[in-house]
């Protein structure tokens, strides 16, 4: 579980964060939401410890983050960011065996037992196929899997991802959340995501933290957190609910003059 308390970021005088608390538990995704500039990238920066809030805490599994050994924090914290370039020469098994450093020392070689877990993480998404290719030269959905596998393979009870399907045509935003959500199911870990669609939260997120204004404006599941009067004041557009077959979509309109007014 991830927790957090009172977290604050100004960037100069614009504060971005203010009294942030919340609570990731293992075995479900939590979505972290809001429009451009509420801080949600932030935000998951301090949960993994490359931005310090200057206030508030921020803990794994009950231990204070920072008082972590950085190898005990990886071992702990997987992190997929959104990485460009991709000019790097490793091939994909290379890439995926980066994941068990923190579990080497200094000078010590990867063994059987860490390609054993490279393959294995591999395999789990889909990508076993890809293991000889360089990585440069795969697909943004192909890229997205492989940097997941990469963070299995360091076997991390905590996962957080920056808008993992930035760039991705729909079928691969699918299977990339879906795969996302099935390792926070089947494999019981903790799964934090910065997500800009809604509806894309909708399906895959169990609970959502709505970030606005330079805090919290709704958290909870995300049925409860998915509903206009939640949203629309957040994002300043109409917003309407429909069910189809069993799952949540959310429609957008633009407010008219009257609508707006109204929710002022």
């Amino acid at each position: 579980m991830i927790g957090a308390e009172r977290l604050s970021w100004s960037y100069g005088r614009s504060e971005v964060l203010r009294a942030v608390s919340l609570a990731a538990p293992h075995g479900r995704v939590l979505g972290l939401i809001g429009p451009n500039g509420s801080g949600k990238t932030t935000l998951l920066r301090i949960l993994y410890g490359a931005l310090r809030s200057p206030t508030g805490s921020v803990s794994v599994d009950g231990d204070e983050l920072h008082a972590l050994p950085p190898r005990e924090a990886a071992r702990r914290l997987a992190v997929v960011v959104q990485e460009a370039g991709g000019e790097s020469s490793m091939t994909v098994a290379e890439t995926v065996l980066l994941g068990r450093g923190p579990h080497l020392s200094a000078f010590q070689r990867s063994g059987p037992d860490d390609h054993a877990a490279a393959t294995q993480a591999l395999a789990r998404v889909g990508a076993s196929h890809l293991a000889a290719r360089p990585f440069s030269g795969l697909s943004g959905g192909e890229r997205q899997r492989v940097l997941i596998a990469r963070a299995l393979t360091q076997q991390a009870t905590h996962l957080l991802l920056d808008e993992p399907t930035n760039h991705l045509d729909i079928r691969y935003q699918h299977e990339v959340l879906g795969l996302v959500a099935g390792l926070a199911h089947d494999l019981h870990r903790t799964v934090v995501v910065v997500l800009h669609d809604l509806n894309l939260a909708a399906r895959y997120c169990d609970d959502l933290v709505l970030l606005g204004r330079g805090g919290i404006a709704a958290a909870g599941p995300a049925n409860d957190v998915l509903v206009p009067e939640m949203l629309e004041p957040v994002y300043g557009i109409g917003i309407e609910r429909v069910e189809a077959d069993d799952q949540l979509h959310l429609l957008f309109h633009p407010f008219t003059r009257v609508e707006e007014d109204a929710t002022a």
